[in-house]
């Protein structure tokens, strides 16, 4: 009966997915998760996602990373919940970790709209939403009043009025805030939709940039405890600017790196933007095996790109991926992906 109801809400949650493709990108990604959200509330979610998942207070599979204390090893990735409001709905979904964000110091509204376009023939979504968010501080009492106790990463960036040299203190001033209440702090400097914001990732800013977040940390974990800092990576990065980012990320100790972000390289017809889904599978990957030659097995890597299916987590894991994040399989899928992959997916 247990497997019966678990195939009933999976496809329901499936059908009504593909139900909302039929609306404009963002109002359909709004009403997905306040729909999950008032099924968690009325307890339905609940019943119907007991999927023999281990319970969040059982260590009995904890990742190796413990300072993520993961159930498992598949996340949601940054950009699905970026104000922390869906957090108990989507922990009950069964994943290992959220990360939120991204967030910046002061609220804003991101770039114009029309601004989110899905591709179903590609399987694709094209984005250029530019960190529009209510601000660290409204994300700050989302965390503390969250009940789920999964681990939470939050992705942190510089709002974008704000010059690349004085970006430093969008970031030291969002990690103080989020500092105390995160599992881990990505540092999203990889958005294609923040203008000039990849530029931080070059010689010219990401020393300094490294550094004074590397004290910050120091700083802030006498008092705190210690709070790994991932840095988000481009999957439009060269070769050997991959080689300095990573060098750089070792040489001031950055505890983990994410890879990737969304890409640029592509000829969508809705114009600029980030790319996700099917078509940055194959760039993240090759990233990620890029990456993985360089830092070994020093440096956690969560993947993130491109994961639309079970193979495509095996992929990511078989790459030498620590974490898998997903976002766009969900968008598409709905929680159908999270059940296969944990059921069917390599550990």
């Amino acid at each position: 009966i247990k497997c019966i109801n678990i195939f009933y809400m999976m496809y329901v949650l499936s059908f009504f997915t593909k139900i909302l493709h039929f609306l404009p990108g963002e109002l359909s990604h709004l009403l997905a998760l306040k729909s999950l959200k008032i099924l968690h509330a009325s307890g339905l979610l609940k019943i119907f996602m007991k999927i023999n998942l281990v319970e969040e207070d059982d260590n009995s599979t904890i990742t190796p990373f413990k300072p993520l204390n993961c159930k498992n090893k598949l996340g949601i990735a940054a950009g699905l919940d970026k104000d922390g409001e869906y957090i108990d709905c989507l922990s009950a979904l069964g994943v290992g970790f959220i990360e939120v964000g991204t967030v910046t110091p002061i609220k804003q509204k991101g770039n114009p709209r029309p601004r989110l376009f899905r591709n179903k023939k590609d399987r694709s979504l094209l984005n250029r939403l530019g960190f529009n968010n209510y601000g660290v501080e409204a994300l700050v009492e989302n965390l503390k009043n969250r009940k789920s106790k999964i681990p939470i990463g939050v992705s942190i960036g510089k709002n974008f009025d704000t010059p690349n040299s004085e970006a430093f203190n969008d970031y030291l001033y969002c990690m103080e805030k989020v500092y105390a209440h995160s599992s881990y702090i990505a540092i999203n400097i990889s958005s294609p939709n923040t203008y000039d914001l990849r530029e931080l990732s070059n010689d010219k800013f990401l020393e300094d940039l490294l550094c004074k977040i590397k004290l910050k940390q120091i700083e802030l974990s006498k008092s705190l405890p210690y709070v790994p800092i991932f840095l988000k990576i481009s999957p439009d990065e060269e070769g050997e600017d991959l080689k300095k980012i990573c060098h750089a990320i070792i040489k001031n100790e950055i505890d983990g790196i994410i890879c990737s972000n969304t890409t640029t390289r592509h000829k969508d017809k809705n114009g600029y933007g980030g790319l996700s889904g099917s078509p940055l599978k194959k760039i993240s990957t090759k990233k990620l095996l890029l990456v993985k030659e360089i830092v070994g097995t020093k440096i956690p890597v969560i993947a993130s790109g491109g994961v639309m299916s079970v193979s495509d987590y095996n992929e990511k894991i078989e790459a030498g991926a620590d974490f898998v994040q997903i976002y766009t399989g969900f968008i598409f899928e709905g929680p159908k992906i999270i059940h296969d992959i944990l059921f069917e997916g390599i550990s």
